[in-house]
């Protein structure tokens, strides 16, 4: 499991394991947000096996799953939501980690964040945002 921050407060990762959970809340992590739909790979844990790991380590859990490929505008308000009612600091986890920063970026974007500010996390993170910043602008 590669975490990494995005900023204060928000860091994603790829896809978790249940016995990653415990590890998490002693890192101090609050929630956990699955951005990956079940099945999307044969062997990959269940958001209902990760949720049971969060809820018996005491971590908020919100699953706003997408299709890879696919967000929706429904996709960024539900992570929207997520982000603004669950307890800080949160991990958002995926296959690879990109769909849960293209999230965060979406809603953080078309609440004001400007766009030199997802950039810049973004890079920090390791994650090109440059098409987000682009969808942003042609839909602002």
């Amino acid at each position: 499991m590669n975490v990494k921050q995005v900023v204060d407060g928000f860091s994603v990762t790829e896809q978790i394991e249940a016995d990653d959970v415990t590890r998490l809340a002693d890192e101090g992590f609050k929630t956990i947000i699955c951005n990956r739909p079940d099945g999307e790979a044969e062997g990959q844990p269940t958001a209902a096996e990760i949720q049971a790991g969060a809820e018996k380590s005491g971590l908020d859990f919100r699953e706003v799953p997408v299709v890879s490929g696919q967000l929706t505008p429904a996709d960024i308000a539900a992570m929207s939501a997520a982000l603004e009612e669950l307890p800080r600091p949160m991990l958002a986890y995926c296959r690879t980690g990109t769909r849960s920063i293209q999230l965060w970026a979406l809603a953080e974007g078309i609440h004001g964040m400007p766009h030199e500010e997802i950039l810049a996390a973004g890079e920090r993170a390791g994650y090109d945002l440059a098409p987000v910043v682009r969808w942003l602008e042609k839909n602002s």
